[in-house]
């Protein structure tokens, strides 16, 4: 009744999702690629992603004329379904509104790639995601993390290990440009996003 209520079911039209694993050990690792960006997203937008909802660090914010919700998941990457699956129920949002921001082992660090459903590619927390919620029609954004130096090298190892200065410096880029695709999908444009950065 006084003051402003944070969260109302009707306030936020979409979530925007990055994923990575919560410890500070893993910070700047592989697999926190989606973390990074969506840190990139929020300080663009001055969102403070540090309350704690829906399993995650949550902040809201506006994307254009978007009211979003940016999350960092903190189930640990393989269960990251859990975090977005009671923040979709919350909100009545469908898989369509949650843009997730991931690491692919496929891709080149530098590069990214947008889908807007499919697989999960071999991804756990993009598995999870898709398990628990029933539906593989989520937006993403796939992050470059780079191929593992050797077949025989043990993928955890990869993954879990942390970029280098250079590699840091290429994802500058990238998460400019994860700013305006996730923009430009909001906005109903995600053609013109593949188009610019696929």
């Amino acid at each position: 009744m006084f003051g402003k209520k944070k969260f109302s079911n009707n306030s936020i039209e979409y979530l925007i999702v990055g994923l990575g694993n919560p410890d500070r050990k893993y910070e700047n690792t592989r697999h926190n690629a989606g973390y990074m960006a969506l840190d990139y997203i929020a300080d663009e937008l001055s969102v403070r992603v540090n309350r704690i909802k829906f399993k995650s660090f949550v902040g809201e914010g506006k994307i254009g004329d978007h009211r979003v919700l940016l999350m960092k998941p903190t189930t640990y990457m393989n269960l990251s379904g859990q975090a977005v699956t009671e923040a979709m129920n919350f909100y009545k949002i469908p898989a369509e509104n949650v843009v997730v921001l991931l690491d692919d082992i496929n891709l080149d660090v530098g590069k990214m790639r947008i889908r807007l459903k499919g697989s999960d590619g071999g991804q756990n927390g993009m598995k999870n995601i898709i398990y628990l919620s029933g539906s593989d029609k989520f937006p993403r954004i796939k992050i470059g993390i780079g191929h593992k130096p050797n077949p025989d090298y043990d993928l955890a190892a990869w993954v879990l290990s942390k970029f280098s200065k250079d590699e840091l410096k290429a994802l500058e880029n990238v998460h400019k440009n994860c700013l305006e695709a996730v923009g430009l999908i909001l906005d109903g444009k995600p053609d013109r996003a593949m188009n610019l950065f696929n």
